[in-house]
Parts: C-alpha cells; structure tokens; sequence
C-alpha cells in the first residue's frame, strides 16, 4: 500500500532530520507542498548556498539516518563531511557541527572533549530521545568545568531513535538488547527488564511524536505488551497535563480544523505468532531478508565465486543500498518474487524502448557514448540532456536488482527454496511421518531450512507429537546438522502460540482460484525465462551454470504462488480496525485487550514491578512463555462501544522482534480492503528489532533453549 505522498512515517522522519541539518531553523515551503506544508522529502530544501557543517553521530544515529537519505541529500543540506562519534578526527575549528546522538554519559563525554580540543566552530547538540535531566545537569556541569559553554549553540530532543526501512515500517533497533530472549528469560533481573521496557516506550513515544497523534492504545492483558502499554500511556497522559503548548499542539489543532479521526496503537507479543518469523517466505524484500541478511538501513551483502567453475579462487563481495527513491523497489519489495521477476523484465524493455528512441532522435550509437557524438541537432541534444541522467539513473537501479534476483534464482536452485515455501503453505494438513520423511530425505537446503520447517508445522498441527516421536524428529534433525537446542523452549511455548494464532485462507475456494492464476502467470513465464536468461547476460551478470536453470526454476513457480492467506497479526489487526468485517475468532481473540486512551480523563493505577506481572502470569518467564492472558493490571477493560469502535489508520507494534512477511501481509491487506466506499486503510508496521530467521533461532531461540533444557 503506497501511503499519500509527504505523509509516511519515512517522509515525517526525513522532514525531521531535514530541519536539524538545517540547524533547527524552520524549513522553506515552496510551491507544490505536500500535506505538512513542506516540500516533498526528495527535494532540495535551501534555495541559497547553505552553511557547511559536518555531522557527527553515534551508531544509532547513522542507522537512523542511512536508510532515508544518501550523501547527496546530505550535501543538498550543507553537510560536507560525516563521522562516526568514535572516530578518531581531525580539528576544522572554522566549521559548525550537528550532532546526533543518544543521550548517555559517554556521548556527552565525547562533545566536551571535542570542545576543549577546538575541533569545530560549535556544536548544535540532537538528542535522539529525551535526555533525562539528572545527565543534561551532569553535562552543564562538564561544560562549566571545562570553559566550553559558548562553544554550544543549541540542545534539543529530536525524538529520532528509531529507523524506517520502508516507508511505513520501523524497528527500534534493538538487536543488542535481545528483547525476545530478555522478555522471556527467567533469568533477566527486574533491572534489565525495566531497562528494556523503558527503551521500546522511548521509542514508540518518538513515533507517534514523529507522526503528531495521540493514539488509542489496545492490547492483550499479560506479559510485556501490557507493561509498554501501561507506561506509554501514562507517559503521554503525563506529557499532555504538564505543558500546555506540547509537542501534539500543532498537530492536535490540524487535526480538530479537518476532523481527523484518531488512530489506533495496537501493541502485541512475539508469542502470539512465532512462524512469520521462521517461515520461507516469496516476496521480494522477505528474500532478500532471508537469504542475504537484509539489514534495517536497507543494505545487502551478496557473495558471489570469482569463478563458477573454481571454487578455490575465493568469492567477491558486493554491497547494494536500497535507497528511498529506488522505484523499483517501492513497487516490488512487498510482491510476490515471481511477480517481481517478471516486472523486471517489463521495466527492461521500456528502458530499451526509450533509450533506442533517444538515440535515434540524437543520432549517437548508444547512451554510452552520447558525448562522444555531435553530430546531433541542438534540439534534439536539449531533450537528450534532459532525459539522459533519469535514463542512466534508471538502467542503474534496473542492473541492482537485475544482479539481486540473479543471486536470489542461486539460492532458490541451491537450497530448494521454493520447495519449502510450498511446504509450509499448508504444513498443517502433513503427518508426523509425512514431516518425518521430508527431513529424512531432502537432499538440498541448509541445516537451518530443515529445522525451520519442522517447527513450523509442530506450532501450527493439532497432532500430538509422544516422547518417542519427538526424539525421532531430534534424531533426524541432529543428523541433517541441525543444532537442535531450541527445541526445548518452542515445545514449552507451543501451548501459548496455539491459543492465539489465527492464520487463515480468505475464500474456501481460493485453491482453486490460485491454481487458475498461476496457470495464467505461468503462461506469462513460458517465453519470459529465455528472456530473463538474456537480461543476465546483458547485465553483466556471472551467471554460469544459472543461465541454463532459469527455465527451470521459473517454469515451477506456477506450483508455488502464494495463497491469499491472513497472518494472526492481521486479524487481529482486522477486528480492531474494522470490527463488522472481521471473523468471530479473531472478535473473540481480542475481545479482552486493554483499552487507553492518554487523552480521556480516567488516572490508570500504578504499574507493578515485572516480577509481579510474572507472579500474576503464572510463569517462569514473563507471562509464560509468551505471556498467557490473565494479568490484572493498571489498563481498562474496553466497552462495548470501545470493542465496535472502527479506525482507518494504526500502528502496529511486535514486542519481541518483527517481520517482514508480517509487514507485507498487512500492506496486502489494508490495500485489498479499501475498496469501494470504504474509507481509506492505512497501517504502519514496527517493532523493538527487525530479525530474519537465522538470527530469530540463533540469537533468541536457543538461548532460551539452552535455559530449560
């Protein structure tokens, strides 16, 4: 779903940082403005030669700011040179820098010692989170001791520490806290689980800052979800009745003049749905994420043989950034791959088709050699230079992605990819011995595919598996080279997963639907495999003994098209966006979340200490493993009128990690039912880390493992 231009979490975030790299000072309207009164978010902003500075931030920072905006944009902004904090660097003490940074004591350290060095000019000081007044004192403190204070042109909380990927998905970027492992973990002291709890409030207080609303909050009683609900309210509620002129001002009086309805913050445990995180899924930006570690700023890593023929010479490394303007990926990342492959070859033959036409109105031999050639007329040369540069920025991003799909269609033919994915489609409907065998006799796949596909259909059947059935299943896992450790805590937590997933196919008769479609698509694909073959070469790809399986592979896509399938997060979703459309399972599901609304004038109660929350779940971990329902805390109960009330935008919050199938599946649906006369669905999708599978079992999965072995 593409969101209105201007008015994406991404496009909030750019304006945001625009206007500190503009030194805090308000940014310059110009004709054509989007709905915030601004420029769009890929537009120059200063019409006059701006002031240089360098930017100087802290790793969060760099995350932040590394997804929506290149070293242009920077340069467009006056921002000549950016390093890293920790650098080590040299003094250009008649330059202004931007700091941006989180507020900790060693952060703080560092600007006074770039200070009392003279390294720059001044310093503009951005926080990316509130800096807690105890630290901004310290700082006031370093800063009379060491003489710099006229050194400091400005302080402000920015509310930036989170990153948008996508235009409406964002992660906290909290890999290194391991939330799904420290939220679920009977040894994470009381301490560490209020650090974490403080950390994913901070950040989701940033969006909806960000955003300028107040949501409606819901979620399920119990467990972590219910903790970050409870202090996100009140932090809100807080912030609204002690000043006045706050940070929702603005947007709260636009938002009155137009009627602008509230948005609802829905905010889940990880435990509610664990295979989104484990599943191979086939669109575009899940493979990517799969198979080459799509990283939150939106960067890939593809390894590739110096030579095919002779593995011992070694491989190369390429690295490929996904910009915010990349169209290609705009329209493709949430699409099915081979939808994707085929609209690659569509955008080639336009590119071809323009750029032939280009050459023969200017007479040159190829765009490549466009400067060599002169014998052209002045008008036609006119037109040329104008188009050449969007032409040459297009065939770019076209060969990107052209060299990406190639490594994907490497990686589908050596680990089989489409067969597990088709697989796990309805791995419900496979027996124990049926699952048994597959394991037993695959032949390609990573250790870590095998087991994956086996989790999966334990959380998903209703079959009971004995002591001795399990231990087979172990047996012929350990011997594919499957490091089994998990499987201690995912048969601990089936029990929870079971009473909340609500994955389902939309029309009974979809099947047949799909069968009929992809017989279409395959049509489509019967003459595109040579074609995709040529594209490879054309491109400059090393494709090897690839180019001769193309065919193949894409000849047995018509097996493998996604089903149209609802994941459990999206019906939740459902029934608490639009309650008279959604299922009476989902309905039933959600009928006890939590109600807060940090604008109505009911207090909430204390929040309990987390080791109560678990005394009140009943578990060793928080709620149980993924927190069971049952919890008495400080939220409310919704009315019936509340529990009916329907909302056009939300947000979407995982606690304990997101996915980037559950991202999709949620675009899909919001774009599928805003049809006719209804109103226009919106949904933005985060979470305290976005993680792939391997990093989901090797990171979270088997530490917990190793806990209740």
């Amino acid at each position: 779903m593409a969101p209105t231009q201007g008015n994406s979490l991404r496009d909030k975030q750019i304006l945001s940082i625009k206007k500190l790299l503009n030194l805090n000072q308000p940014l310059e309207p110009t004709d054509g403005d989007d709905s915030n009164g601004f420029q769009s978010a890929s537009a120059p902003l200063l019409k006059d030669i701006p002031t240089w500075k360098i930017l100087v931030f802290d790793e969060l920072g760099r995350n932040v700011i590394s997804p929506v905006l290149q070293v242009s944009d920077l340069r467009s902004m006056g921002v000549t040179l950016h390093v890293s904090i920790a650098a080590n660097r040299q003094p250009i003490p008649d330059v202004d820098a931007i700091y941006l940074i989180e507020p900790n004591s060693k952060n703080l350290q560092q600007i006074t010692n770039d200070l009392q060095k003279n390294l720059y000019n001044s310093a503009s000081i951005n926080f990316l989170s509130s800096v807690p007044r105890p630290l901004l004192e310290d700082f006031a403190a370093q800063t009379a001791a060491a003489g710099t204070s006229e050194k400091i042109a400005q302080i402000f909380d920015q509310y930036l520490n989170f990153i948008v990927p996508e235009p409406d998905l964002f992660s906290l970027g909290m890999q290194k806290e391991h939330t799904y492992w420290a939220l679920n973990s009977a040894k994470t002291q009381d301490e560490e689980l209020d650090r974490v709890i403080d950390r994913i409030v901070s950040g989701l207080f940033s969006v909806v800052v960000t955003l300028g609303v107040i949501p409606i909050i819901r979620c399920p009683r119990g467990a972590a979800a219910e903790m970050v609900a409870t202090k996100l309210d009140r932090k809100l509620r807080d912030h609204i009745l002690n000043s006045k002129d706050n940070l929702f001002s603005a947007h709260r009086a636009a938002a009155s003049s137009t009627g602008t309805p509230k948005p609802l913050l829905v905010i889940m445990d990880r435990n509610i749905d664990l295979i989104p995180m484990l599943s191979h899924s086939w669109t575009y930006q899940s493979l990517c994420a799969d198979v080459f570690g799509l990283s939150e700023s939106n960067r890939i890593t593809i390894e590739s043989p110096v030579d095919s023929n002779n593995p011992a010479k070694g491989t190369n490394k390429k690295t490929y950034d996904l910009a915010a303007d990349d169209f290609f990926w705009a329209k493709n990342s949430c699409l099915p791959f081979p939808q994707v492959a085929e609209d690659i070859d569509i955008e080639l033959t336009k590119y071809k088709e323009e750029a032939d036409a280009l050459t023969k109105k200017t007479g040159v031999r190829d765009l490549d050699h466009f400067e060599q050639d002169s014998g052209a007329s002045a008008q036609h040369l006119k037109a040329a230079v104008t188009l050449l540069p969007e032409l040459r920025a297009r065939k770019a991003t076209l060969d990107m992605h052209m060299n990406i799909l190639a490594a994907i269609l490497g990686e589908i033919q050596s680990r089989q990819l489409d067969n597990y994915f088709q697989l796990e489609e309805n791995v419900f409907k496979q027996t124990k011995a049926q699952v048994l065998d597959q394991i037993k006799t695959a032949e390609k796949g990573k250790p870590e595919d095998y087991l994956r596909l086996f989790v999966i259909w334990y959380l998903s059947t209703e079959q009971d598996v004995s002591r001795q059935e399990w231990t087979q299943f172990e047996e012929a896992l350990a011997a594919k080279g499957c490091d089994t450790t998990c499987l201690s805590y995912i048969k601990q937590v089936r029990a929870t997963t079971k009473m909340t997933q609500l994955t389902t196919v939309n029309n009974p008769s979809s099947s047949n639907q799909q069968q009929s479609g992809s017989s279409d698509l395959f049509n489509r694909f019967s003459d595109l495999s040579s074609r995709l073959t040529d594209r490879l070469k054309e491109t400059g790809v090393p494709t090897g003994a690839l180019s001769n399986n193309v065919a193949s592979l894409l000849g047995g896509i018509k097996n493998f098209l996604p089903e149209d399938r609802d994941l459990t997060v999206t019906k939740i979703t459902e029934s608490l966006m639009d309650p008279s459309a959604a299922s009476s399972s989902a309905i039933a599901k959600t009928e006890h979340y939590l109600y807060f609304d940090p604008r109505s004038a009911n207090a909430r109660g204390t929040m309990p200490q987390p080791s109560a929350m678990r005394a009140q779940a009943g578990g060793s971990s928080l709620g149980g493993p993924g927190g069971l329902p049952g919890s008495s805390g400080p939220g409310q109960t919704a009315s019936f009128g509340q529990r009916r009330q329907g909302f056009s935008e939300a947000i979407v919050f995982m606690v304990g990690g997101a996915s980037t199938a559950e991202y999709s599946n949620l675009q899909e649906w919001a774009a599928r039912t805003t049809t006719g006369d209804r109103a226009k669905r919106r949904v933005i999708y985060g979470g305290t880390e976005l993680l792939n599978a391997g990093s989901f079992i090797t990171e979270e999965l088997e530490r917990l493992g190793k806990e209740v072995s």
